[in-house]
């Protein structure tokens, strides 16, 4: 089986943490069938010149070709219009990755494209062209967020139903997927895996020594891009509220993105109490998540987030919003503590509860997920569905 791939979501040698969970997926995929993947980057006249301001310009000095995790990667361009040109973005990007794929018709059996919009519908347009199987895999803000905008709903609930597969990574999101429009029948479930050689417990003060932590106190820790939306700025509020009357509470701040100076100004105003590190690679993140007492994500919107997975794999008890698929991994009071999004309050008692209550970390681990290979493997079968279902609807047709 030939999958080509068809995403912007993919990490590259500017950004190597960016989705990184696509690029452990689709390595592992790689090993079971043939992987053909165009991580595209947005492009129009300039894009340079917003370096700061958008994923144009951001990677615009991307090569054409890269290797990632053993994986030939290229970085196709598509036009966007920005501003005013979103609804027009499926038919651009189909129209501008063309050209580069046309050659291989015949040669593909399912195009797959992650994120619903417009990447998604991107890859509808061109496995149609290419006389392929369909299959969109979606993530969390691609269905709960995008179809509230009034000028993608339309577009997103006329395309996503021509899919011969919907890959949601969390069953709430597959339910979404249903909502709709998309056939139940074509929705599978396939939830992302974990390096278990990487996330396990470890122990606590060994992690801080190595760290060159306090060894004393409870350390809560925040691991993400850091954007408003990931709640990454009432964690910060939430933390200014705690921090008087709770003096051996610190917090770590692990991330880059948009919000990244406020994070430095929350550790300049605490400091040894408040660490912003900046973005990590992944094999150092273990050690920060084996140094803290609980891991906290505050999103507004998620699928299902691996951090949490790996915290829980690595024996650490979590503090989250209820959002997304992120109830279907806190499902038992001991793993974690719920919160509503954008609830500041509730948000500085849970941390402040849950940073008091003493747990066992090897009850925490039994919510952890399958490896990636496992992930890699369903996500294999998904894709062989798509392909025969295809088949199985041409033949109908003739």
């Amino acid at each position: 089986m030939r999958v080509l791939v068809v995403t912007e979501l993919y990490p590259n040698q500017i950004s190597p943490t960016f989705a990184i969970y696509n690029g452990i997926q689709f390595a592992a995929l790689s090993r079971l069938c043939e992987v053909d993947v165009r991580a595209t980057v947005p492009w129009f006249p300039g894009a340079r010149r917003f370096k700061d301001r958008s994923a144009a310009g951001q990677f615009a000095d991307l090569p054409a070709e890269e290797e990632v995790r053993g994986v030939r990667v290229r970085h196709p361009r598509f036009l966007i219009i920005p501003k005013i040109g979103q609804p027009l973005s499926p038919l651009l990007y189909a129209a501008s990755l063309w050209p580069q794929v046309r050659s291989l018709r015949g040669q593909v059996d399912v195009v797959l494209g992650c994120w619903a919009f417009p990447d998604g519908l991107a890859a509808i347009l061109l496995a149609r062209l290419l006389g392929a199987a369909a299959a969109v895999k979606v993530h969390g803000s691609d269905l709960n967020v995008l179809p509230q905008d009034p000028k993608l709903r339309p577009l997103i609930r006329w395309g996503l139903p021509h899919v011969d597969r919907l890959i949601a990574v969390s069953r709430p999101l597959g339910e979404r997927a249903v909502e709709l429009g998309v056939p139940r029948d074509r929705v599978r479930v396939v939830a992302n895996g974990l390096d278990r050689e990487l996330f396990h417990p470890r122990d606590r003060a060994q992690a801080r020594a190595q760290l060159g932590l306090p060894a004393d106190g409870k350390l809560l820790l925040y691991i993400g891009r850091l954007d408003r939306a990931k709640g990454v700025n009432d964690l910060a509020e939430a933390f200014t509220r705690l921090a008087p009357a709770h003096p051996d509470l610190r917090l770590a701040i692990v991330g880059g993105g948009p919000e990244q100076a406020a994070c430095q100004t929350l550790a300049a105003a605490h400091p040894g109490r408040v660490f912003a590190t900046g973005a990590l690679p992944m094999p150092q993140l273990p050690d920060w998540i084996a140094a803290c007492d609980i891991l906290t994500l505050p999103s507004w919107n998620e699928g299902t987030p691996n951090v949490l997975l790996e915290a829980l794999a690595s024996g650490r008890r979590v503090v989250a919003t209820r959002v997304g698929g992120i109830p279907d991994v806190v499902s038992d009071p001991k793993l974690g503590e719920l919160v509503a999004a954008r609830d500041v309050p509730a948000l500085a008692e849970a941390l402040a509860r849950a940073a008091a209550t003493p747990y066992d970390p090897q009850e925490m681990t039994v919510a952890a997920p399958h490896s990636w290979p496992e992930s890699a493997a369903r996500l294999h079968d998904v894709l062989a569905e798509a392909v025969a279902h295809r088949r199985q609807r041409r033949g109908a047709a003739a």
